[in-house]
């Protein structure tokens, strides 16, 4: 596949097959996190579906901050490599790894800790308790190596590789699957089983990212923009705090959709173990059509952020509007997909037979949602100019209010609505997000920020 440059080739081409190898690894991805459900669901049982289900808003939630950090730090080293300034290039991806190693380990040892407080809190059903514990607890032991996975993704996508990702992510699943078959049908682990097999394969990922993302960085010789050669240094207290500005908004842009998870889940958790069942398999095929949305969306931000830093402002507004075309092609076949078959789907996860709730259940999720997903792909854009160009705080305030939105409606109507008030939310609270972010897109102040400093 031919390589399109950011800065030269057509906007649409450039994003698209940019964005490309990013949805292809982010779907394999998710394929074997609906794989340990379905695994799971047809050989352990509905209530250890239903624990790993009570896991997945909290898991969710620390890989998003991940990928929303690595998002901050991937804007600087973006905004770097346009303006050629390779050796402050090299000391942001180095400063990035370096400090989102410290937080993962800090993030690892606080989850371990807390995840039973938490569930408690969320009010998870006495009979699924002590695995989601389980998983929680083995998930948080791996948590740096999969954190720091998401980081090394970020920082090869804004060196404007998003194949190596791909490739890594494509080993990883398939060991991922082969280690749940083992773990779970030969050995007899069942909830443990899927945990463990997860963070062995996107721990051996995370090792061979940091060895070739080593190598990749090292082919940039540190020539800045006056000519001048500067040996790259491997920490800069400046340069965090310019990715800090970015990732804590990132952070909370990304992690959205979990946080509304994580926070709306003691609705779920309250019509019982049967209802959570159904609802996990329909937010795992969820999070699987969600994901051209999202790559499309980061797309779109480092291609802001290479051209902004190259000065080339009108490109950015072309590849904005080219994104959308992307986004309304990825709704049209997803919304098709999901019509024809989301009741095949659900019975991947539930037999309809054995366990009728939980598979009506998540049969209505899908059946209601597939009609949304162009919503949260045109947020994901005008955030993604947004992040790209360093203005963070009003796509930060349309993240909240998105949030605000969907906690409060599953709160407020869930005793009239039942738990349909759930997926009810969702497409309120991305339509608002991404009409208060288009309003203030179309101001043109994100043209005039600059965080690198030159």
């Amino acid at each position: 596949m031919k390589k399109y440059s950011m800065l030269k080739d057509s906007p649409g081409k450039s994003l698209f097959f940019f964005a490309l190898p990013m949805i292809l690894g982010n779907l394999f991805q998710q394929f074997y996190n609906m794989v340990d459900s379905v695994i799971v669901g047809q050989f352990v049982g509905e209530d250890a579906l239903a624990a790993v289900g009570a896991s997945y808003s909290l898991t969710t939630v620390f890989i998003m901050i991940a990928i929303g950090g690595g998002i901050g730090a991937s804007v600087i080293t973006s905004q770097y490599l346009g303006a050629g300034e390779y050796g402050r290039m090299r000391t942001s991806a180095y400063t990035a790894l370096i400090s989102f190693a410290a937080l993962s380990i800090a993030l690892g040892v606080f989850g371990f800790g807390m995840c039973g407080k938490i569930l408690a809190a969320l009010r998870t059903p006495d009979n699924i308790m002590g695995d989601a514990v389980l998983y929680l607890r083995i998930y948080f032991l791996g948590l740096p190596f999969l954190f720091m996975y998401n980081i090394l993704s970020s920082v090869f996508n804004a060196l404007g590789n998003s194949k190596t990702p791909l490739y890594l992510l494509i080993f990883s699943s398939i060991l991922n699957v082969f280690l749940d078959l083992l773990m779970v049908l030969a050995f007899g682990l069942g909830v443990a089983g899927v945990a463990l097999a997860t963070i062995t394969a996107q721990g051996l990922s995370a090792v061979v990212s940091f060895m070739l993302l080593l190598k990749a960085l090292g082919g940039y010789q540190p020539v800045e923009r006056d000519g001048g050669k500067r040996k790259a240094s491997y920490y800069s207290v400046d340069m965090l705090g310019s990715m800090v500005k970015i990732a804590i908004p990132s952070m909370l842009q990304q992690s959205i959709v979990s946080v509304g998870m994580l926070l709306v889940q003691s609705v779920v958790n309250s019509f019982g173990s049967s209802v959570l069942a159904g609802y996990t398999s329909g937010m795992r095929i969820e999070s699987i059509c969600i994901v051209p949305m999202i790559a499309t969306g980061n797309a779109v931000s480092t291609f802001t952020a290479q051209n902004l830093g190259a000065g080339y402002e009108d490109r950015v507004k072309k590849g904005y509007f080219s994104a959308y075309l992307i986004v309304l092609a990825f709704a049209a076949a997803i919304l098709s997909v999901l019509s024809l078959f989301h009741g095949n789907i659900i019975a991947a996860f539930i037999d309809e037979g054995s366990g009728a709730k939980a598979f009506s259940t998540g049969n209505a999720y899908l059946s209601f949602i597939r009609f949304f997903f162009v919503l949260i792909g045109l947020k994901a854009i005008t955030d993604g100019v947004l992040r790209g160009a360093g203005d963070v705080v009003v796509f930060t305030l349309a993240n909240l209010i998105n949030l605000g939105i969907r906690v409060f409606i599953s709160f407020r109507f869930a005793a009239e609505w039942g738990v349909a008030a759930v997926w009810y939310a969702v497409p309120m609270g991305w339509a608002m997000n991404y009409v208060i972010s288009f309003l203030w897109l179309l101001t043109g102040n994100w043209s005039k920020k600059r965080i690198i400093k030159r």
